[in-house]
């Protein structure tokens, strides 16, 4: 047995162990897709010790690569949008756009989509093909589509499937409006997050169907949620827990902050909610609910530090300092952040603050809901 043998099937047997790959048909659809086919490129590894963080390469053939494609592990790919690791000698500090998601994660998501043989598979984000090999292996390659947004990155991985024998329909667009061509699906799932989970999906999405997304926001917190699609066009289901992170889909960054605000007007009054919950992921989640468009700063003002949140669409902001053990709260715009990110946190706390897995998520063509 080769080296990268033993490497995969130590994965295989850990990620059963984990409990992320729990049936048969999945496990033999793992087993089947070598995971170092899709990491060629080479990976970016965090730099020890760095502030802000800064990433280093790790090539083929380095000692440390082909261990770390059988890691149990996600796998920086690109940085800044273009940089891809043979591109760097050194380190870079920028911010990653792609990457290899940790495999249990591929493989907890794909089980928990509870797909059938002879079900169409439409996935959004291919990222370097590991995640759609698995599809194929399972499906076949005439049942999985799936879109990338980054053409570069779409290339490699459609030379990585090819390298493998996987041909599935593989398209260049933007994700979120899905691939009508292919429509009705019966499963669409997602490997980037997304801020609202669009109106396409839905659209091309069978009654019945089911899609299976990572939902997330600017003030990143984010979760795994299962949709039902419902005969009148809406869906719900489930948020899944495991604060399961992935990047957020290109199209819905957040905007740059531009100019603030001027943080010294607007009224004051002392807050029934302190900015510390945002350091809990939960309470931050449903904070995104409650202002999906605000951004989070962290801001020296005089003699505090003030958390400020800022929706640039509307031009509305939040500051709060805690001052003499208390949260002081100052706004000004269209509306009032703070005010109705209370509302919705109270409505959670008076139901017993329960986890995520406690509830569900409606999608309507007006937006998006939860309910405990």
């Amino acid at each position: 047995m080769s080296d990268h043998e033993q490497l995969h099937r130590r994965l295989i047997d850990k990620m059963a162990a984990g409990g992320s790959l729990r049936t048969e048909p999945w496990k033999r659809a793992a087993g089947a897709v070598p995971r170092h086919e899709f990491l060629r490129g080479g990976f970016f590894r965090a730099v020890p010790g760095a502030s802000p963080t800064a990433w280093a390469p790790v090539l083929e053939g380095d000692d440390g690569w082909l261990p770390g494609c059988y890691a149990d592990e996600s796998l920086v790919t690109q940085i800044a949008g273009t940089i891809r690791p043979t591109d760097i000698r050194g380190e870079i500090m920028r911010e990653p756009t792609s990457s290899s998601t940790l495999p249990s994660l591929v493989l907890r998501m794909v089980e928990d989509l509870r797909v059938e043989p002879g079900m169409n598979v439409l996935e959004i984000g291919t990222g370097t093909g590991y995640s759609t090999a698995v599809l194929c292996a399972r499906l076949g390659d005439d049942h999985v589509t799936s879109v990338e947004y980054d053409e570069e990155v779409a290339q490699r991985a459609r030379a990585a499937l090819g390298r493998l024998g996987a041909f599935p329909r593989l398209l260049t667009g933007d994700g979120l409006l899905g691939h009508d061509g292919g429509a009705p699906y019966d499963r669409i799932i997602a490997t980037c997050a997304v801020r609202t989970v669009p109106a396409a999906w839905l659209e091309q999405t069978r009654p019945a169907g089911q899609i299976l997304t990572t939902v997330g926001g600017w003030l990143g917190a984010s979760e795994l949620v299962r949709l039902s699609v419902h005969e009148d066009g809406t869906a719900s289901g489930p948020l899944l827990g495991g604060q399961v992170s992935f990047m957020l889909a290109r199209p819905q960054l957040p905007p740059p902050l531009g100019l603030l605000p001027d943080l010294g007007a607007g009224t004051e009054r002392r807050a029934v909610v302190g900015a510390d919950v945002l350091t809990d992921w939960t309470a931050r989640f449903v904070t995104q609910f409650a202002v999906p468009r605000a951004q989070h700063v962290n801001l020296r003002q005089g003699r505090y530090d003030e958390d400020v949140l800022i929706d640039v669409e509307t031009g509305s902001w939040a500051a709060l300092r805690e001052e003499d053990g208390r949260w002081i709260v100052r706004q000004d715009g269209p509306a009032a952040v703070w005010d109705v990110v209370e509302e919705h946190l109270g409505r959670w706390r008076a139901v017993g603050a329960p986890g995520v897995e406690k509830a569900t998520v409606r999608v309507t063509a007006d937006g998006q809901s939860i309910h405990w």
